[in-house]
């Protein structure tokens, strides 16, 4: 039987002993005892590519973005390189749309030709493509459409599939469909195979929302529907168990890569879905996301570089082995 000083003795020294501050004491004890840890070799970099255009042109919602032409890229591909960002995704943005986004698929197209010219410059830098109709189009919806203005999946498919195969046969390192369509990684990976690129990697758009973080993106990419929304083809933003079916879909239809899109308001899909899936997994912080933190920013009512710093770990830590960030350039000499 204890006495009361002996129980008073341990009392103190319980409460001695679990003291979690211990370890936040410095930053030297914060480092080495630190759960998620970002490096640059997450980050992927969008870029817009413009026809028509010969010097970069600013992103008005999206300050320090541009429309490049292809004949620039070189330069800007270099700058990205030697901040060790190991990858950008290239969005096309071409003169000519038509119902059937004819230039999607163009073999000189302006994603063709930034492949090109990037592979070129720096051989080292993984260039990814996204595939998908809506900046071709001159509807602006991702697919073929009926005569009711309804997206047929089908007929879509085959136009995708071109696109793949053409972004692959100018050099592309991955494709990333995008569409939502159901069945297109099926279809890629088809055609794909069939012409000799079997090693190409498909980053597959699995989750990817009808959300409306996506505003600053369509003014950059010239992609906002004429009509409508694209409700019908991209995910309900309420539903969870049905982002976890489509991921599995894609799986079996033979995705390399998966993607949840947007990242900040779907952290938890984030992490759903890496608990599910053990193949590499991206997350796109979109341009939403981006937009409304500058804009906090230069209003002076957020620390820019510790808000860009708490996002990015946010989204590593829901569980995302790569990040599509417009933050990239300026993150990346943090995390280096």
């Amino acid at each position: 039987m204890l006495t009361e000083r002996e129980v008073v003795v341990q009392r103190k020294s319980a409460n001695l002993t679990i003291r979690p501050r211990r370890t936040r004491r410095t930053e030297t004890l914060r480092r080495m005892v630190r759960e998620t840890r970002l490096s640059v070799d997450n980050f992927i970099y969008p870029l817009f590519i413009a026809e028509g255009i010969k010097e970069a042109v600013e992103i008005s919602s999206m300050p320090g973005q541009y429309r490049w032409p292809v004949a620039k890229l070189a330069a800007e591909a270099e700058s990205i390189a030697k901040l060790g960002i190991p990858a950008v995704l290239l969005f096309g943005i071409p003169d000519f749309k038509d119902s059937l986004g004819h230039e999607a698929y163009n073999p000189n197209g302006v994603v063709q030709d930034a492949i090109r010219e990037i592979k070129r410059a720096v051989p080292e830098l993984a260039v990814i493509t996204d595939v998908c109709m809506c900046e071709y189009t001159d509807h602006g919806h991702c697919g073929v459409l009926s005569d009711d203005g309804y997206v047929e999946n089908d007929p879509t498919l085959d136009l995708l599939a071109k696109m793949a195969l053409s972004h692959a046969e100018a050099g592309a390192d991955v494709v990333a469909p995008s569409d939502m369509m159901d069945g297109r990684v099926g279809a890629i990976r088809v055609a794909l195979d069939s012409q000799g690129f079997d090693n190409i990697p498909i980053m597959a758009y699995s989750a990817k929302y009808a959300s409306g973080f996506y505003g600053p993106f369509r003014e950059a990419a010239g992609s906002t529907p004429s009509f409508g929304d694209r409700r019908s083809y991209q995910m309900d933003p309420p539903n969870v168990r049905e982002a976890i079916r489509e991921v599995e879909l894609d799986v079996q239809e033979g995705a390399d890569m998966i993607m949840v899109k947007p990242a900040l308001p779907y952290l938890d899909i984030i992490s759903k879905v890496r608990d599910n899936f053990d193949l590499p997994l991206a997350a796109y912080n979109v341009s939403g996301e981006y937009a409304m933190l500058k804009a906090a920013a230069r209003m002076g009512w957020l620390d820019e570089e510790r808000v860009i710093r708490e996002t990015l770990i946010s989204i590593k830590r829901a569980g995302a082995d790569m990040i599509i960030t417009y933050h990239s350039k300026e993150a990346a000499p943090w995390f280096s």
